[in-house]
């Protein structure tokens, strides 16, 4: 592909042969998957690359696309964020992975609010009592669909799962919270976050006479 060609950015003539190929792997996962994980692997050079040398870069090609490049120099991620009034690219998540984003939101707020230096890791069966707490006239997944919905969450980079034995039931399963989900659905107090969980209670049917 030509340098000149009107289909790439205007600043990729100034990105040396070696950086192309992570800059394109850069891209490739924040408008793919939303975040990338710079806390380990290979993914420690590609935010180090993005973060020291690109950020401008990044900004300005997301910028179109209604998408906040987010720079996360605690946790080593970087993000792409969407605007909502102007973005067209939001995903869109069933009732359920709605339901349990907002249970793991209040969980990420609650031990940010006492351990803001730590990491947030609730296990399963835990995800489960804070769902039945929240929600308590709606039945929580099942084992099955629960797996599912997590997977797709893990896909997109909102959480990491690790079971502490391969043979432990889920309920053992340990769910890292990742601060990408507390901005994919941000929250500027409790009070909102208790109107957008109210939507989603059981209506009461009224007394029959």
């Amino acid at each position: 592909m030509s340098e000149a060609d009107p289909n790439w950015p205007r600043f990729w003539a100034d990105v040396p042969d070696s950086d192309r190929a992570p800059i394109r792997e850069i891209l490739a996962d924040l408008l793919g998957r939303g975040t990338l994980l710079g806390s380990e692997g290979s993914g420690r050079d590609l935010f180090l690359l993005a973060r020291d040398h690109y950020q401008s870069h990044l900004s300005d090609y997301l910028a179109p696309l209604g998408l906040d490049l987010i720079v996360d120099d605690d946790f080593s991620l970087l993000q792409a964020r969407p605007r909502p009034e102007s973005c067209h690219l939001l995903g869109q998540f069933t009732k359920d992975e709605t339901l349990l984003l907002l249970v793991l939101w209040r969980a990420w707020d609650d031990h940010r609010s006492t351990h803001a230096a730590q990491a947030v890791v609730i296990t399963v069966d835990d995800l489960w009592q804070r769902f039945k707490a929240t929600f308590e006239n709606i039945d929580p997944p099942g084992e099955t669909h629960l797996d599912q919905v997590l997977a797709r969450l893990k896909r997109h980079r909102l959480i990491r799962t690790q079971k502490p034995d391969p043979g432990s039931p889920l309920s053992d399963m340990q769910i890292e919270i990742l601060p990408s989900l507390a901005r994919t659905i941000p929250f500027d107090s409790i009070e909102s976050w208790l109107v957008r969980t109210e939507l989603y209670q059981p209506v009461a049917n009224p007394a029959q006479p």
